[in-house]
C-alpha cells in the first residue's frame, strides 16, 4: 500500500513486484501468480480498448464533436446540456478516456461559442464521462473488474445493465449538482487565449539580427556556433526572401537575417554579445508570430499511464520522434518556460510544441500524447463507422441475451475490427493501455494471496469490530466511503482489487449478500472527483483547464459526500442485503 500511495514506482511495476515477491516466497504458486494475465477482466478490458479505438479511427467521434459545436451554436446553454448528455451516453459504452481525449479540444472550442472559460466546461466533461461509465458493465474497467471478481468468488455474474438504476441516478444527481451549485465553484479563467499568451511566452521570445561582424556569416545555421548555446532554442530564420524553420534551414546566414529564439533574457543577451547580434526591440507576441508557412503551434498533454511518464522532455525525444520543439510546459499546475529539461513528465502535463503541419498526424496517433489545442475532423469512413457500431452493438446484445460471455464477445469484436481493416494491427496495439493491463495482471493475484494468508479475513474483522454494532447497512456505507477515499489516492482498479476480498469476507461473516457489497465497491471505486490523480479523465483535463489541486477538492468533496449519502441509501434498496 505504501508503494502505491508514494508513487515512487509506477502502479503497474509495483503490482508486478508484489506478485513476484508473493511467488518467490511461496505464498502463490506460479500458476496463481500468472493468473492475472489470463483473467477474463484483463482480457475484456484490453479488448474494449480496441473496440473504442475502432470508433476513434472511423472518424465517428470527431464527427460527433462537430455535431456538438453546431448544437452549442444554435442553443447555447441548453445545447451544452444536450452535449453533456450525449457524452454520458457515449461513455457508457466506449472507453471514457478515448472519448474525453477527442472531446477536450472540442469543448475548448465550445467555450468560445458560449462566451465562457474552458475551465467551466472541462471539469463537467470529465465528471459526466465518469458517471456515464458507471451505467453499464462495459462502461468502465472497474465494473468489468469487479464483475470478474464476483464470478471468481462464486457469485452470480453481473448483467450488462444491472448497474444502470443507480448509475443513472448518480448521473442525474451530478447534472443537478454541477449546474445548480458546482458550476459556481468551478473557476473561470476566461476565454481560452492563444497559446503564446496562455504560456506567457512574451518574455522568452526574441528576434536577433545578424550584423556584418557576426562570426556565423556564410554558414548554414546548423554549422554555426549559434547552435552551441544549450539554453536557447532557435525557432526560425527570417531572410530577405521569406522565412525558414530553424530546424530545417540549409541556407547560409547573411547580414540582416533575423533569428527568432526562445530563452531567458540573460541567455539571449549572452548569445548576442558572444556572436555580435543585435536584439530587436520587444513586441507583443501572438501565435501568428510562430506560425509560418509549414510550422504551427500545438499544445499536447501527456496521456495518463503514458510511456513518457518518468522521462524528461529530452529523454522523450520529441524532436527526433515528431520533429517537434518544446517551447514551454505545465507540470502539476506550474508553468515552466525554462529549466524544464530535467523535469520528469507525469500524466496530465501539457507541452507547447512548435511543429510542422505534416507531423501533426503523428502526434494524433501517438498513444502517449493527446492533442488538446486543435482538432481536425478526420474524414469519416461510413463503412468503418457501420462496422464499429455493429461490433459494439453485437457485444452488448450478445451479453444482454446471454448468447456470449462479455469476454468472448469483446475479443471477437476486437478481432472483427482488425480483420475487416477498420483498424490496423498497429492501431489496435497502440489503443491498449498496457499499464492498465499489467496493473490488473499484477493486482489480481494479490487478491488470491489475501484470501490464502487470511489477510482479507483479518482486515474484515478489524473493520467489522468498528462498525458491526451499527448493523450491515452502516458497514456497507463505511466500505462504500472507504472505496471512494482510496480511489482518489490510488487508481480505481487498485482500489477495487485491494478491497474486493475484504468486502466479500465481511459480507459472508455477517451472512448478508456479498453482491451488494461488490456493487458498492464498483461505484465507490469509480466516483473519483476530489483529486485530479484518482481517475484518468481528471488527469487529462488538469492542465488543459489550468486547474489547481484545490479546484478539484472544492468542487469534488461536496459532490462525493452527496453521492456517498445517496449511494448508502440506494445500493441496498436495489440489491437487498
Amino acid at each position: 500500500m505504501a508503494l502505491f500511495i508514494s508513487e515512487k514506482v509506477s502502479f503497474d511495476v509495483t503490482a508486478l513486484l508484489v506478485t513476484g515477491v508473493l511467488m518467490v516466497t511461496g505464498i502463490l504458486t506460479v500458476e496463481e501468480g500468472l493468473s492475472g494475465f489470463s483473467n477474463p477482466a484483463t482480457v475484456t478490458i484490453g479488448a474494449m480498448f480496441v473496440i473504442s479505438a475502432g470508433f476513434r479511427e472511423s472518424g465517428a467521434l470527431r464527427v460527433l464533436g462537430g455535431l456538438f459545436e453546431r448544437i452549442a451554436e444554435r442553443h447555447q446553454r441548453r445545447g451544452f446540456l444536450t452535449v453533456l448528455l450525449i457524452v454520458g451516453a457515449v461513455s457508457a459504452f466506449i472507453n471514457n478516456t478515448a472519448a474525453v481525449a477527442i472531446f477536450i479540444p472540442v469543448f475548448i472550442g465550445l467555450s468560445g461559442t458560449l462566451g465562457t472559460g474552458s475551465s467551466r466546461l472541462l471539469m463537467p466533461l470529465s465528471f459526466i464521462s465518469i458517471f456515464g461509465g458507471t451505467c453499464t458493465l462495459i462502461g468502465t474497467s472497474t465494473n468489468i473488474l469487479v464483475a470478474s471478481i464476483a464470478v471468481d468468488s462464486g457469485l452470480r455474474e453481473f448483467s450488462m445493465f444491472e448497474f444502470a438504476p443507480v448509475g443513472l441516478v448518480f448521473m442525474a444527481t451530478g447534472f443537478l449538482y454541477l449546474f445548480i451549485y458546482g458550476n459556481r465553484r468551478i473557476p473561470d479563467f476566461g476565454r481560452y487565449p492563444d497559446l503564446t499568451r496562455r504560456y506567457d511566452m512574451g518574455g522568452y521570445l526574441y528576434d536577433l539580427e545578424l550584423t556584418g561582424e557576426s562570426e556565423s556569416l556564410g554558414k548554414p545555421l546548423e554549422e554555426s556556433i549559434l547552435t552551441d548555446d544549450l539554453d536557447l532554442d532557435l525557432i526560425r530564420v527570417f531572410k530577405r526572401k521569406g522565412s525558414e524553420s530553424a530546424a530545417r534551414t540549409r541556407s547560409s546566414l547573411e547580414s540582416g537575417d533575423v533569428i527568432r529564439a526562445r530563452g531567458s533574457r540573460e541567455a539571449v543577451e549572452g548569445l548576442s554579445r558572444k556572436n555580435r547580434l543585435r536584439i530587436r526591440p520587444p513586441v507583443e507576441w501572438t501565435d501568428e508570430d510562430l506560425i509560418k508557412e509549414m510550422d504551427t503551434l500545438v499544445e499536447v498533454s501527456v496521456a495518463p499511464d503514458s510511456g513518457l511518464e518518468g522521462k524528461t522532455p529530452e529523454q522523450a525525444s520529441m524532436k527526433r520522434n515528431y520533429g517537434a520543439m518544446v517551447l514551454a510546459m505545465r507540470h502539476r499546475g506550474r508553468l515552466l518556460r525554462e529549466g524544464y529539461s530535467e523535469v520528469r513528465l507525469s500524466g496530465g502535463d501539457s507541452l507547447l510544441l512548435s511543429i510542422s503541419h505534416e507531423r501533426i498526424p503523428m502526434l494524433e496517433e501517438s498513444p502517449d500524447l493527446l492533442v488538446v489545442s486543435r482538432v481536425e475532423l478526420k474524414e469519416c469512413s461510413r463503412r468503418k463507422v457501420i462496422i464499429s457500431a455493429a461490433v459494439l452493438a453485437g457485444v452488448v446484445a450478445a451479453a444482454v441475451l446471454d448468447l456470449l460471455s462479455v469476454v468472448f464477445g469483446a475479443v471477437t469484436g476486437a478481432l472483427v475490427l482488425v480483420l475487416t481493416g477498420t483498424i490496423t494491427t498497429r492501431q489496435a496495439y497502440n489503443a491498449v493501455q498496457w499499464k492498465v493491463v499489467f496493473l490488473l495482471a499484477g493486482l489480481l493475484p494479490l487478491g488470491i494471496a489475501m484470501g490464502k494468508t487470511g489477510a482479507a479475513a483479518m482486515l474484515a474483522d478489524w473493520l467489522l469490530a468498528i462498525l458491526k454494532s451499527l448493523g450491515p447497512h452502516a458497514v456497507l456505507s463505511g466500505f462504500f466511503l472507504l472505496a471512494m477515499l482510496l480511489t482518489n489516492i490510488l487508481s480505481n482498479q487498485a482500489s477495487a482489487v485491494l478491497l474486493a476480498p475484504v468486502m466479500v469476507t465481511a459480507a459472508e461473516t455477517m451472512s448478508v449478500n456479498p453482491r451488494t457489497f461488490l456493487f458498492a465497491l464498483a461505484f465507490g471505486s469509480s466516483l473519483s472527483f476530489a483529486t485530479p490523480v484518482g481517475y484518468q479523465t481528471n488527469t487529462m483535463i488538469y492542465n488543459a483547464g489550468r486547474y489547481t489541486f484545490s479546484d478539484f477538492m472544492r468542487v469534488g468533496i461536496p459532490l462525493s459526500i452527496l453521492l456517498w449519502v445517496l449511494g448508502s441509501i440506494l445500493i441496498p434498496l436495489i440489491w437487498p442485503l
